[in-house]
């Protein structure tokens, strides 16, 4: 029960910037590559897959998923 093996963490924290009233981050899933842009804040949590240009999901090349 209290002996359990940890995990390595799925989700890294890619970029982080400070708002008036919260914060934004992309974060980056190691499974996948998938980019999420999160936000926190007074009224305004939320996630959203992170979107290019063209409206195509984010995906970050992982060669070696120990890189990140």
């Amino acid at each position: 029960m209290f002996n359990k093996e940890k995990k390595p963490k799925r989700f890294i924290v890619k970029e982080h910037q400070n708002l008036n009233l919260g914060e934004m981050m992309i974060i980056v899933d190691k499974e996948t590559g998938v980019n999420y842009l999160v936000t926190v804040g007074v009224a305004q949590n939320g996630i959203t897959p992170l979107l290019d240009a063209n409206g195509n999901v984010v995906i970050d090349t992982l060669k070696d998923k120990s890189e990140m």
